[in-house]
């Protein structure tokens, strides 16, 4: 693609691919390895499940504007090289873990280390032209779309063997491509494009609060979170929810989830280019959301596997939405604030992270048992449902007031 002249992108394109590989090797296997450590008691394991990665987009909250804003500073490269290192480290320390304690520290790293996300996706900015910059972001969707691919099937299928085993594979990965990155990865901020790190800045709340210098600006983000929002309810209670529902095992979560990541790399890496160009970036939002709004209800309603998978590729169709949404905001800030807002986007991403384990997992418990009033496993994905359709009417309400 023509995005890709810069050889460093590929590279880029990985880290957030490893990123995502991380997420995707855990949904199989850790709500097994939970109720491994709390046998017999699936809603109090669902509980955890949600702590535990509740915990992990906390740190991803405090810390992506902080790397995003010391990426402003002292370029790209050092915060992506430093956060390959954590995660390879991350992942020892998730494959040795004794106990919940240990398992429940190397989630809050993990969250640390993923912040690097605000870095990686600045650093494309850096590099893109502003016309070109929704192509980009679609390519950004498909790396996280190829880590579901790899990522679920891996953790399925290794965790078919041995629970520990995908984070074997995971750290062996980022430590890889550290080395790699060493070598082959130039900085791309130029020194005239940088700026003085500010505590008050890299604050969380005040990166928000920065948000709100423009209508647009903070009408898009809400649009995003939203979005986020609803995702992460999904990946939160997808493994839970076919578990329990269809009784799939760790090696069906994972091949389903594959083929959700399969989807989404098709869609955002190749049919979103075409699709921006035919109807532009406020429509594609509007559509994706539409998309994501009925996949949600019929997932939530589903009662048999091969429902799961034909539904699997129109709902991917709601990827359009996001990479759109974040080349719109990345025209209304300057060279030199790149870095803080993708930040800014990627702690708004941990919030809706924190909120969607924890609704997810929580409607999840209530909802699910047997004896439940009423019993409706699919609650959580419905919630997301809802979400989506906010989304939409903000999204139509913010477009109809600027030309």
């Amino acid at each position: 693609m023509r995005v890709i002249r810069n050889p460093a992108i590929p590279f880029i394109l990985v880290v957030l691919f490893l990123d995502t590989l991380g997420i995707g090797v855990i949904i199989p296997v850790l709500p097994r390895l939970l109720a491994d450590f709390v046998p017999g008691n699936m809603a109090l394991a669902a509980r955890y499940y949600g702590i535990f990665a509740a915990s992990c987009a906390a740190m991803q909250f405090l810390c992506a504007p902080i790397l995003g804003g010391l990426s402003d500073r002292f370029g790209r490269r050092p915060i992506i090289l430093i956060s390959l290192l954590g995660a390879g480290l991350d992942y020892v320390l998730l494959a040795l873990a004794p106990n919940l304690v240990w398992l429940f520290v190397g989630r809050v790293l993990a969250g640390v280390a993923g912040a690097s996300f605000s870095a990686a996706t600045a650093y494309i900015a850096d590099v893109t032209p502003e016309e070109k910059r929704a192509q980009a972001f679609g390519l950004v969707g498909a790396a996280f779309g190829l880590g579901f691919i790899v990522g679920p099937a891996v953790g399925g299928l290794l965790g078919g063997i041995h629970l520990r085993a995908p984070f074997v594979v995971s750290a062996a990965l980022n430590l890889l491509n550290l080395l790699y990155g060493i070598f082959v990865l130039p900085e791309s901020l130029r020194p005239e494009n940088r700026r003085a790190f500010s505590f008050r800045r890299a604050n969380p709340l005040s990166a928000l609060a920065n948000l709100g210098r423009s209508r647009m600006l903070i009408g898009l983000t809400g649009t995003l979170v939203c979005s986020f929002l609803a995702q992460q309810i999904l990946y939160s209670t997808w493994a839970l929810f076919t578990q329990a529902r269809l009784g799939w095992t760790p090696v069906d979560v994972g091949l389903s989830l594959a083929t959700v990541g399969i989807s989404a790399a098709i869609i955002q890496g190749g049919l979103l280019k075409v699709i921006v160009q035919r109807i532009g970036e406020r429509r594609a939002i509007l559509v994706g959301m539409m998309f994501s709004a009925a996949g949600f209800v019929a997932f939530a309603l589903a009662n048999r596997g091969w429902m799961m998978y034909a539904l699997i590729a129109p709902f991917a169709l709601g990827g359009i939405a996001a990479p759109s949404t974040q080349a719109l905001l990345s025209r209304e800030v300057g060279s030199s604030e790149q870095g803080e807002l993708q930040g800014t986007l990627s702690s708004l991403n941990s919030v809706a992270a924190i909120l969607g384990a924890l609704i997810g997992t929580a409607l999840f418990a209530r909802f699910s048992p047997e004896s439940a009033v009423p019993h409706l496993p699919g609650a959580s994905l419905l919630a997301s449902a809802v979400l989506n359709i906010l989304v939409f009417l903000l999204a139509a309400r913010l477009f109809s007031r600027r030309a």
